[in-house]
């Protein structure tokens, strides 16, 4: 694992925008000032006594005669004391009179004024309008190239990229991310080696005659670095970096997710040798039903046309499509036969070593004190994946700060475990002295139960301190090594385990005192004595037959019965069964050592916090 390298932001649209509303506002003040005197000369008409008027007045200053219109054209003055053009028809009459009062006018009127010619309407609306919004688009898109270019990839939701990819391109400088930067991960790592290995000699496996798997399908639950995995393949390869996620072909329109494939291949096509990265492939990849229009709806025709660029592109070149999910059970099967994803790598939780490792990855640029033991925290954080690993590095650092450190402290980091696990410390919270005291019991039952049983994990800390999650208290176990099996007998302990915080509380306070706090137990218990009977054949009654399915396994594993009615009812009679076995077994330990469980939770209220080391000095004195 590796902190995450953030991506390239998209260009802004602003500078853009600033530019179209400028130049309306320009064109607009060319329509109104500067057009309307090139394109022609306006020609206000005028009846013929208001131009006699106007020539009794003395504003007229030249007359013409249009033969082709038969009008009177003249230059006079108007109401604004402007000059302007003026055009009138011929009284019906010899004009003798007219001439004479022309000529008789103060000011002498010249007969030479000039005859405008107008512009038609269709070219006025060309030239103001049309041919300056095309002038300005033009300048606009020049410029948002000029935006693509110096960002190093497409502009996405732009006007002019209609139906291009938007797929996020890195170059071998900008990824930053090599195999080094990844841990825990060593058996994906190994897979993804000769790819990168091709990457760099595609003419070894040229002259043998092998060729390079087309596509590599990453599974595994959220938070694993698949994506960082991928990074990983191209900076180790130098190689461009294509990156989109599956969501992002999803359009409203029929065809445009299609569109958005062709041209993502196009563009890898043109860059090759690179790596192609399709983040959450189940969006397009779900197996094809039928169910949309006709089988013609828009993910269908996106996830066919992947299909067809995946056959047709040449492997030769060195374009790898490398692909992640963690609904790997939803995908359609032609996606995963060979000459597709022809290998599929899978990117599961890390181990035991595998989150040391991480956490000390994470933990290289923040600043740790020389005391920092990883493998501890790596034992209490069975099942974290590396984001939630990075996290607790984080919130370990958070606290030093808080706590006004400048180092990283190992009680830190186990505070951090434990606000990840249960949340953060209710510091505010006020319980009353007689819920403390039942807190208390409470969580000593499930330690002195987990501790006189055999083949526990050993009770490494117990608390009272309310969390933000809810729970008033809780007691927590780590193993000392990794544990990948779990033993029947391992099973019904647990359960008893569980059971021990209800039994203690019947035991001291009475059945008609129980209390609610006992609901995550109940729920904890219930499942995993269900699990034991459906899925891990367990009991001589169902022997070994699975009895439920197990469904996205990656993303919280629901379970769905596979029997009768008649059968889920005897089920559910087993597991009561099983759970009320474990929680006799857990009142018989406690009340055959009351007298420690006195001691412990007393001591328990005294402290409101002890560690495993202090509760088995207790336990060993009592």
């Amino acid at each position: 694992m590796v902190t995450h390298t953030e991506d390239p932001q998209k260009p802004s649209k602003k500078p853009l925008i600033y530019y179209y509303i400028l130049a309306m506002i320009v064109l607009l003040l060319l329509n109104a000032l500067l057009f309307p005197s090139l394109l022609q000369k306006q020609v206000v008409e005028v009846p013929y006594n208001q131009f006699l008027d106007m020539v009794d007045e003395g504003k007229v200053k030249e007359v013409a005669l249009d033969d082709a219109d038969g009008q009177l054209v003249f230059v006079a003055e108007g109401e604004n004391g402007r000059e302007g053009y003026y055009k009138t028809g011929i009284w019906p009459d010899d004009g003798q009179r007219l001439l004479q009062q022309l000529r008789e006018s103060e000011p002498a009127i010249q007969f030479e004024a000039e005859i405008p010619t107008q512009a038609s309407p269709i070219m006025t609306f060309l030239v103001s309008w049309v041919l300056p919004i095309v002038f300005f688009i033009f300048i606009g898109e020049l410029l948002s190239r000029q935006m693509m270019k110096r960002m190093g990839g497409g502009l996405p939701g732009n006007a002019m990229t209609f139906g291009k990819s938007g797929a996020k391109i890195y170059a071998e400088t900008e990824t930053g991310v090599t195999f080094a930067d990844v841990a825990g991960e060593e058996e994906a790592k190994e897979a993804l080696t000769e790819i990168v290995d091709f990457l760099h000699n595609p003419e070894k496996y040229a002259q043998i005659g092998a060729k390079l798997p087309k596509g590599a399908l990453l599974v595994g639950p959220p938070g694993t670095g698949k994506t960082l995995l991928a990074k990983a393949v191209a900076g180790e390869a130098k190689v461009p970096f294509f990156s989109i996620s599956g969501s992002e072909f999803v359009e409203m329109f029929v065809g445009m997710g299609a569109a958005k494939v062709r041209d993502l291949f196009k563009q890898a096509q043109e860059k090759a040798p690179c790596i192609v990265f399709i983040d959450e492939i189940d969006t397009i990849g779900k197996k094809r039903d039928g169910s949309g229009m006709g089988g013609n709806d828009e993910r269908e025709q996106t996830l066919n046309q992947l299909l067809t660029e995946m056959d047709g592109f040449d492997g030769r070149k060195g374009v790898v499509i490398l692909a992640a999910t963690n609904r790997p059970d939803t995908l359609d099967p032609a996606l995963l036969r060979p000459g597709r994803f022809d290998r599929r790598v899978p990117v599961e939780l890390p181990d035991l070593q595998g989150r040391a490792a991480i956490l000390k990855v994470h933990a290289k640029d923040v600043r740790m004190a020389e005391d920092v033991d990883f493998l501890a925290i790596a034992r209490a954080t069975s099942g974290a994946s590396g984001a939630e690993l990075a996290n607790i590095i984080n919130e370990g650092a958070l606290r030093a700060v808080r706590m006004g450190r400048g180092l990283v402290t190992q009680e830190d980091l186990e505070e951090s475990v434990e606000t990840v696990i249960a949340g953060a410390q209710r510091k505010s919270a006020v319980i009353s002295p007689e819920e403390k005291r039942i807190v208390a019991y409470h969580e000593t039952g499930h330690a002195l139960v987990a501790a006189l049983q055999s083949h526990s994990a050993p009770v490494t800390k117990i608390t009272i301190v309310p969390r933000t999650s809810g729970a008033l208290g809780y007691t927590m176990q780590v193993d000392q090594g990794e544990r990948n099996l779990m033993s029947r007998t391992e099973l019904l302990n647990k359960i008893a385990t569980l059971t021990g915080g209800r039994a203690a509380e019947e035991l001291i306070f009475g059945a008609d005192n129980m209390t609610t706090g006992a609901s995550n137990d109940i729920e904890q218990a219930t499942k995993l004595a269900r699990s034991m009977i459906t899925r891990y054949g367990m009991t001589e009654e169902f022997d070994m037959v699975a009895l439920e399915a197990v469904q996205n396994r990656y993303l919280g594993g629901d379970t769905a019965l596979a029997c009768s009615a008649e059968t889920a009812a005897r089920i559910d009679a087993k597991v009561v069964e099983t759970v009320r076995s474990a929680h006799q077994k857990a009142a018989d330990i406690l009340k055959a050592n009351e007298s420690k469980l006195h001691a412990l939770a007393k001591y328990l209220l005294e402290r409101e916090t002890i560690t495993g080391e202090e509760f088995m000095q207790v336990l060993e004195r009592s």
